[in-house]
């Protein structure tokens, strides 16, 4: 359990539908997972996120589709002949059993021999950091340490896809970021094809190496951290990964126009009917000389400025009433040197951080 697996399998999910009544909790969804590879499955509540976790576990039976764990149909196989490792959002450790009791059980099942089921035990707990709490009751331990144990209890039988339901949401958000890259690192070391789910979006930037984000029964968009965050395929994708403003433009022969000016872009336009450009409020700064000749230019009314510390959020109201919101970090001296509410300001955008979505996304 030292070393990374082999033998991770890689996961092919097509057409899969699931339908309560008139809802579609999935919609056709198709979805590749790369062996060894951490995927996270990122949405809303009520997403189908979960669901589509659930069908891969075993616990769900989808209406029609094909699932398959390296090459081998698993539509019809119960969840306890699929060899997949799972954690739960609550944690499901048995408070009767010791932290030995709770990561063997998976063994004992397997009617591992507990010469072998002992050694195998102390191997994921130590692989989790928890060498020694064997023989701790589970009401001994904190939230982080359960969530340990949880995890030791879903590799202890070193399963090729690990299944990962939201483990941390329970915890406060210090440890939840603690846990974010443990887990990560987790990964990194025994190679296990892991998909996770969270409606939590830093989560999933941080954690994964691609991201599907799911709203309304369907895959939005499957793409890296960085793809999905500077590229985004529509408005929910773009609205749901990070903090946007949306502006309207328009298009004339074949130019981008923003309130009759011309935009400078830096990437190719969407063939998108409806288009919106995106303002990430990281990317957008003042420009105390006022207009750049090579950067697209907004003229705006200081409405709120909010000192934070490290960094400020400003809020414009553009000269059409849009608002742009503004994010900077802040040195010694810059609280005196931020403009004040109902000061004309000079916006600056770079052509490469002009980026055009699809509008029309849902």
């Amino acid at each position: 359990m030292t070393e990374k697996s082999g033998d991770a399998l890689p996961i092919s999910a097509r057409g899969i539908t699931k339908t309560y009544g008139p809802v579609h909790a999935l919609d056709d969804v198709s979805l590749e997972v790369d062996s060894g590879e951490f995927l996270t499955l990122l949405g809303p509540s009520g997403s189908g996120k979960t669901t589509l976790l659930m069908v891969l576990a075993g616990f769900t039976r989808p209406d029609r589709g094909s699932l398959k764990f390296g090459g081998r149909e698993m539509i019809r196989t119960p969840p306890h002949r699929r060899g997949v490792g799972m954690t739960f959002q609550s944690y499901a450790l048995f408070p009767h059993m010791t932290v030995a009791g709770n990561v063997g059980y998976p063994l004992k099942l397997r009617r591992v021999p507990k010469s072998e089921l002992d050694a195998r035990v102390e191997r994921a707990l130590k692989t989790v950091r928890l060498g020694g709490f064997g023989g701790r009751r589970i009401d001994q331990l904190s939230g982080g340490q359960k969530q340990r144990v949880a995890v030791a209890r879903a590799i202890v039988f070193e399963p090729r896809i690990l299944l990962m339901d939201e483990p941390l949401s329970a915890l406060d958000k210090k440890l939840r970021d603690q846990m974010q890259i443990e887990l990560r690192h987790l990964h990194e070391k025994l190679g296990m094809t892991t998909v996770y789910v969270t409606h939590d979006q830093r989560e999933a930037l941080t954690m994964s190496d691609r991201i599907a984000v799911v709203n309304h029964g369907r895959i939005m968009q499957l793409a890296t951290p960085r793809d999905l965050y500077e590229r985004p395929a529509n408005r929910f994708v773009a609205d749901f990964i990070g903090d946007s403003t949306f502006l309207a433009v328009s298009r004339s022969g074949g130019r981008i126009l923003h309130d009759g000016k011309e935009l400078l872009l830096g990437a190719p336009v969407p063939e998108a009917g409806e288009l919106l450009l995106m303002i990430r409020p990281e990317r957008i700064s003042l420009s105390p000389e006022g207009p750049r000749a090579d950067a697209n230019n907004f003229a705006a009314t200081t409405a709120e400025v909010v000192y934070q510390g490290d960094s400020f959020l400003l809020h414009a109201r553009l000269a059409d009433g849009g608002m742009v919101a503004l994010r900077g970090a802040t040195r010694r001296g810059d609280a005196e040197r931020l403009p004040s509410v109902g000061d004309a300001v000079t916006l600056c955008l770079a052509p490469e951080d002009t980026v055009l979505i699809d509008g029309s996304g849902s």
